[in-house]
């Protein structure tokens, strides 16, 4: 979301800047073929977080811009340590990004409660999800503005693709009559891969493609392949028919859900963080941490005749065209930020 929005921004005349917290994470590639500049700090440790929000303030000096937008929990630390560093430089605002609804306290507990206490410093907080909003509210978050802005979906990229279709299927070596459901997600708890996989197992006739990094290392069953980390997922969609997502926790917005129904996939998907508005009605929603149930729905899409699940699958791509497109978005961002005060007509550094 983070490289669609610089693309779309910069589409309007607008240059980006993006600090990459992690070096040459995977998307810095992406960023700067578009044009956008990557600042690449990468700290680690606590001396080494120091220098790079001391790094991040001689930034903010130089370039002067109009806003800052941290991303993740992270992101959103270090730009507001940095901006106070700076000197909170009059014409910058400072937004934070919540791009998650509830978590592992057990794991992210201690960033949540340091965000807690900070959330009154920004002049915006963007959540990507109402569950979002709904879950930080309910710990404590207090943000001066909040705006709610759903991710947006490149619809030109993950679209109906026949011959990517075929294409990716003669490499797999599965048959045009297949069946075949698309899981796209890293190995991470929360996107609670073992209930897939425990939904799979109980559909030997369903071919289940998981794509994402750590997904190789995975024990699946005989009709269950692991693709591993994957930068092609508009051709992995394409090939598929079912887009599915098993979340147990910490969902927001499932980008992999919303671009396989723009690949015109027939939407499962758990009930987690925005899923159901997502969906619309499309597809089938059943409860989180269930294979059972999981397989009931993706067996229902499965035995549709092939032409009713077309039609599904493009219903559901006219959905995400209609409510999510990258181009809304970026709008979107662009209104809530003015409406916090931001100058957007001028050049950074101006």
């Amino acid at each position: 979301m983070l490289v669609a929005l610089c693309g779309a921004l910069l589409a309007r005349g607008m240059p980006q800047h993006v600090v990459s917290l992690t070096g040459d994470g995977p998307n810095a590639a992406a960023l700067e073929r578009l044009g956008v500049t990557v600042h690449r700090l990468a700290p680690r440790g606590a001396a080494g977080s120091a220098l790079a929000v001391l790094r991040l303030a001689r930034l903010i000096r130089t370039l002067r811009p109009a806003v800052i937008q941290g991303w993740l929990y992270h992101g959103d630390l270090f730009a507001a340590g940095a901006h106070r560093l700076a000197g909170a430089p009059r014409g910058t605002l400072l937004a934070w990004g919540l791009r998650n609804s509830d978590i592992d306290h057990a794991r992210y507990g201690r960033l949540l409660a340091i965000g807690r206490r900070l959330s009154g410093w920004p002049g915006l907080v963007v959540s990507n999800s109402q569950a979002g909003a709904d879950f930080h509210r309910a710990e404590g978050y207090r943000p001066r503005r909040l705006a709610i802005i759903p991710n947006g979906i490149d619809t030109v990229r993950f679209r109906p693709d026949p011959e990517a279709r075929a294409a990716l299927r003669r490499e797999l070596g599965l048959s045009d009559a297949a069946v075949v459901a698309v899981h796209a997600a890293r190995l991470d708890p929360m996107k609670d891969h073992a209930t897939l996989i425990g939904a799979a197992a109980r559909l030997p006739d369903l071919h289940v493609l998981l794509a994402g990094e750590g997904t190789l290392g995975l024990d699946l069953p005989a009709n269950a392949r692991a693709l591993g980390r994957r930068d092609d997922l508009w051709r992995i969609q394409a090939a598929g028919d079912i887009a599915v997502s098993s979340s147990a926790f910490g969902e927001g917005f499932s980008n992999a859900v919303a671009e396989g129904m723009a690949a015109g996939l027939v939407p499962v998907a758990t009930s987690v963080g925005d899923a159901a508005s997502i969906l619309g009605g499309l597809g089938r929603l059943v409860p989180p941490r269930d294979p059972e149930a999981l397989a009931r729905a993706l067996g229902a899409m499965a035995s549709l005749p092939e032409p009713a699940r077309r039609a599904a699958g493009l219903a559901a791509r006219a959905r995400i065209e209609s409510a999510y497109g990258v181009g809304a978005m970026a709008d979107r961002f662009l209104a809530a930020w003015r409406q916090a005060g931001a100058v957007l007509d001028r050049r950074p550094g101006e």
